[in-house]
């Protein structure tokens, strides 16, 4: 596998561990990952309540939090490091704001178009800014955007297909459809891309996400156009992963007909593992009784069938009577927990073994 830079960082292995939340991708995982030569993702989703103390305020907490998991990564690594910040988050400009004033190498932003993520750079920021989309259109309308408001291109552009775990952004009747396979987003991307690298004599390294488990996936994808790839449910299941072991035993125990598209509060599809506590959000059984944390902005509470953020907490800690696990469409695969060390040796034998073919 071929290394590629994002902006002046130099990244051996063309591996990004997608940002995981809620608290499934911190300092442990991201630093493992970044050890081994890809880059390491901290999710600053929900960080607040894994943050929360006596007087406990969101916000301050949520900042508090990234702070430390950036800063524990830095003692565990040189490698490169990132944070994903949703833009669907209310609090996007407190984590941003974090982000590049902590230093961290990239900031790895979806869930909307950030259209205004340059703006938060000073003349001093080191931070590189990678946009997560779904389409060409949506990157073209963000390089433009970006160059004409603030004279800066995206420094790569992650492109997630609809087989990633968790939120998607696709309709519910685009994510079977072959037309909107990552397959065929990845060219299309690239394509329009293009365009800004000759325009400009740049280059934006596109990042394909979303299905991607195996290194014979990372090898297809890549012949279609894209510098790297980005993987997440592949690293939950190692020692490093900063979740419970009894959300691990979950993608381990999950058979393929498990992971299931559901309708999450945030008024987006999402793919999960099934289990009783989502057949019962399908009976009609779950209602909150209030919102906590406005933590996200298009989640409206008085038609929500639960709080989002405190199920995906309840699983984080293993506790599925009240949570669930999000994952990718290859969650099945899953056979044991290994480490991050192991599980790289494992995607480059794959990798070689079809490249032999």
């Amino acid at each position: 596998m071929n290394p590629f830079n994002i902006g002046n960082y130099l990244v051996p292995v063309p591996v990004v561990q997608g940002g995981m939340g809620v608290g499934i991708s911190l300092s442990g995982m991201a630093a493992a990952v970044a050890n081994e030569g890809g880059i390491g993702v901290i999710s600053s989703a929900g960080l607040g309540l894994l943050y929360r103390k006596s007087g406990f305020d969101f916000v301050e907490a949520s900042i508090q939090g990234l702070k430390e998991e950036i800063q524990k990564a830095r003692e565990k690594t040189l490698g490169v490091i990132g944070v994903n910040v949703m833009v669907a988050m209310s609090n996007f400009a407190d984590m941003v704001k974090t982000s590049i004033a902590e230093k961290a190498d990239i900031i790895f932003s979806g869930a909307g178009l950030p259209l205004d993520l340059p703006s938060y750079l000073g003349k001093d920021s080191t931070t590189r800014l990678v946009p997560i989309v779904s389409s060409a259109r949506a990157a073209k309308i963000i390089c433009e955007k970006w160059k004409s408001g603030y004279d800066y291109l995206p420094d790569a552009i992650v492109v997630e297909g609809p087989k990633a775990g968790g939120h998607l952004g696709f309709k519910s009747n685009q994510i079977d459809d072959e037309n909107y396979s990552l397959e065929h987003l990845i060219p299309e991307v690239v394509s329009t891309v293009k365009v800004f690298e000759d325009l400009y004599g740049v280059k934006i390294p596109v990042i394909a996400a979303g299905g991607i488990y195996t290194g014979s996936d990372i090898r297809a994808i890549i012949s279609l156009g894209a510098s790297a790839v980005q993987m997440g449910t592949r690293f939950v299941t190692t020692t490093e992963c900063d979740a419970s072991d009894a959300f691990k035993q979950a993608f381990i125990n999950a058979k393929a007909e498990d992971v299931e598209i559901i309708k999450s509060p945030v008024g987006m599809p999402g793919r999960a593992i099934h289990n009783s506590f989502l057949e019962k959000v399908k009976l009609g059984y779950k209602q909150p009784i209030r919102c906590p944390f406005k933590c996200i902005r298009t989640c409206d509470v008085t038609s929500s069938p639960y709080c989002i953020v405190s199920a995906l907490i309840s699983a984080l800690k293993g506790n599925f009577a009240n949570g669930f696990a999000f994952a990718g469409t290859n969650a099945y695969l899953t056979k044991k927990i290994i480490s991050v060390k192991e599980t790289f040796a494992d995607i480059l034998r794959e990798y070689q073994e079809e490249e032999a073919k």
